[in-house]
């Protein structure tokens, strides 16, 4: 093995399951390659946000502990997911001088327009996770994606700040902590799963990514290449499940396996009868009362998402459609669901092109738990492309760093 050769380590938190994905850099190529992976039922988090600590720490332990086993490599720090409805997303501007007319742009002068731009625009009980510069303005130059190296004394920038409340922030942090792993970066689980499953062309078009997990729907729209929208909507599967357990009048354990086996996400044609045999127990349901009582659920789910989509100014104005992931894309008929409710193209996310251990890593519920190993690694960044985002990326990871520092007396 090479000397400069290192792990990267994803741990998507999310509010049902915990899910680690470790893999080995190549010194050499920078390609990973996945040597561990696991996952662990969570609990104590409601609706993506942390309510007691034990739970999520020990997923987070039982996960991580999998992911060690398999991988031979103890971890000791990870890009973390966070989720939640108090994730939000902002405009933010700014203007700096940056200096005599032949000043050549530096990372310090990016660095201090992404602070001039976010100063006094968010709220002191709020974090800033991440600041997306949309396009720069130098001396009157419009549209610049990237001025450094160029010449100029006038710099402004047209960003897009993504930021967390304080308190879930420490929480989550603490979680980690609890199960011995310092958060290196943390990234909405969105932008995670986009990193993983999205293309430079259809970030470039125009692209909307769908996360559908337990409790909790990431949507996280691109377009030219960059992030223009982000929200988390508090529905997922656990909503689905429950409307069966009530609906069949049965166990939300069996209504569980009702909708991963025999539910669908558009109504069928004919009524046939299904049977379940859990604990010894035959129980009998009919697919029309499944059917009803899921497309009931989705309707919810992608009217809230249509709704997202109006806010953005992209409803039905996305050339490369939606991308689904999480682990509720698995639901079948979804995609065609989707298709026929936002009238845009849909498909489900798959991760693949890993070697390793990666049996179910394609599972669109583990795009997360991938797409945060790829940022980890710094093979991309939470964009999915070129260096001045990575730039911002660190700039967002060095003020958590900072941030968290503040926790540790």
């Amino acid at each position: 093995m090479q000397e400069n050769s290192r792990y990267a380590v994803g741990i998507d938190i999310g509010t049902t399951t915990v899910r680690c994905v470790v893999a080995h850099i190549d010194g050499t190529t920078g390609t990973p390659t996945i040597v561990g992976v696991g996952s662990a039922a969570n609990s104590g988090m409601r609706k993506g946000t942390v309510v007691t600590l034990n739970g999520p720490a020990q997923a987070i332990d039982e996960a991580l502990g999998e992911a060690e086993r398999m991988s031979g490599y103890q971890v000791n720090e990870a890009t973390m997911s966070i989720n939640g409805t108090h994730i939000v997303s902002t405009h933010a501007d700014g203007m700096i001088a940056v200096g005599a007319a032949d000043h050549e742009i530096t990372h310090d002068d990016l660095a201090r327009i992404d602070e001039v731009a976010t100063i006094g625009k968010i709220p002191a009980n709020r974090e800033i996770l991440d600041v997306v510069p949309h396009a720069y303005k130098l001396d009157g130059q419009d549209n610049i994606k990237d001025p450094l190296g160029m010449i100029g004394t006038r710099l402004e920038v047209d960003a897009h700040v993504v930021s967390a409340l304080t308190p879930h922030l420490v929480n989550l942090q603490k979680a980690a902590e609890s199960a011995k792993v310092i958060p290196r970066s943390v990234i909405v689980a969105g932008i995670g799963a986009a990193r993983a499953v999205l293309g430079e062309q259809q970030l470039e078009n125009g692209v909307a990514l769908v996360d559908i997990g337990g409790a909790t729907t990431n949507i996280a729209i691109y377009e030219e290449g960059d992030l223009q929208y982000l929200a988390v909507l508090p529905l997922g599967g656990i909503n689905i499940t429950n409307d069966l357990a009530i609906g069949l009048k049965t166990d939300p354990e069996i209504a569980e396996i009702v909708k991963t086996q025999h539910a669908s996400g558009m109504i069928r044609p004919d009524n046939a009868g299904i049977s379940i045999k859990h604990a010894g127990e035959i129980f009998s349901f009919e697919t029309k009362d499944i059917d009803e009582i899921v497309e009931a659920r989705l309707e919810e789910i992608f009217e809230a998402v249509q709704r997202e989509f109006k806010r953005a100014g992209r409803a039905g104005k996305l050339p490369s459609g939606i991308v689904l992931t999480g682990g509720t894309a698995q639901l079948k008929g979804i995609v065609d669901y989707a298709k026929e409710y936002l009238g845009l193209a849909a498909r489900i996310g798959k991760t693949s092109g890993y070697g390793g251990v990666a049996d179910n890593i394609e599972k669109p519920q583990f795009a997360t738990a991938v797409g945060l190993m790829l940022i980890d690694a710094g093979a991309g960044d939470a964009h999915g492309h070129g260096k001045q985002s990575n730039l911002s990326l660190k700039r967002a990871g060095g003020l958590l760093s900072t941030f968290f520092a503040r926790f540790k007396a």
